[in-house]
């Protein structure tokens, strides 16, 4: 048995003599797994819960429940605003730790509601050592439990388990909420972040697969990963890109040759923004 499978099976065995769970579930790859190993380990006393806010673009939204669906797991929609509180709004170094609070306490509002006592969330090996990650206070202060974590299981075993499950976000990049976005000390609105989902889905639909479009206030600057660069370079592009951008509400849009990159509105130490 190899590494990878032994902390697989552990982390099975560990969730299998639990009541029952409830996954906080983005439809990203690492909640996928902890949904896919408790499903495996608890089949109908696993839960996976979406929270549906103005920063998961609709199209997170409808991945997770096809993943959900993929997986087998019952689905859970919670919905609620981050806009509702001033400290997220404000956008400062703690937005990720706002932000993940509310997130998780709606997840064990509903957990109560469906008499399971555990929480999960998809916090893997990899997470506590990779900068300020403001969000993963809020797990520790709520008491929500990382399977992956708890196993040291990292990003890459991770994505390794997913293939053993024939998950098809096995090799999905990570995607961070719409908030992250906006750079840190500019005002999150409902504005900011539609302009930013639009605008994304347009990359989406000519057929990007890694990029941000990050809102300067009102100055959009479109990241790309480094191998899709060339075919931004083309006036095609540049001419489309701006045109639907500025109809999107953009006063100026820019592409960054520097490529896609994480954090790059935010603190140089944080890299909770995406």
């Amino acid at each position: 048995m190899t590494s990878v499978e032994s902390k697989h099976a552990a982390m099975r065995a560990d969730l299998a003599d639990r009541e029952g769970a409830l996954v906080a579930f983005s439809g990203g790859v690492d909640s996928g797994v902890v949904a896919a190993v408790a499903h495996d380990a608890l089949g109908d006393r696993a839960v996976a819960c979406t929270a549906k806010s103005e920063t998961l673009p609709a199209a997170e939204l409808a991945d997770a429940r096809e993943l959900a669906a993929e997986i087998g797991i019952r689905h859970e929609i919670v919905e609620f605003s981050e806009l509702d509180s001033e400290d997220f709004i404000r956008n400062d170094e703690a937005r990720c730790y706002h932000c993940r609070t509310m997130r998780l306490g709606e997840m064990f509002d509903r957990a109560r509601e469906l008499g399971i006592a555990l929480v999960c969330d998809g916090t893997n090996a990899d997470d506590p050592g990779s900068g300020h990650r403001p969000g993963l206070q809020a797990v520790e202060e709520l008491d929500a439990y990382s399977p992956l974590l708890e196993h040291d299981i990292s990003k890459a075993e991770v994505r390794e388990i997913a293939r053993t499950y024939g998950l098809s976000v096995a090799e999905k990049p990570s995607m961070a909420c719409l908030s992250s976005r906006i750079p840190t000390g500019l005002a999150v609105t409902e504005e900011r972040l539609t302009r930013v989902e639009r605008a994304e889905r347009l990359l989406r639909t000519w057929g990007f697969s890694q990029f941000r479009v990050r809102d300067h206030d009102g100055l959009a600057r479109i990241e790309l990963a480094r191998d899709e660069l060339e075919r931004a370079l083309d006036p095609a592009f540049a001419d489309a890109a701006r045109t639907h951008l500025s109809d999107l509400g953009f006063d100026h849009v820019t592409l960054d040759l520097a490529g896609y990159r994480t954090g790059s509105v935010s603190p140089e130490a944080d890299s909770t923004a995406d």
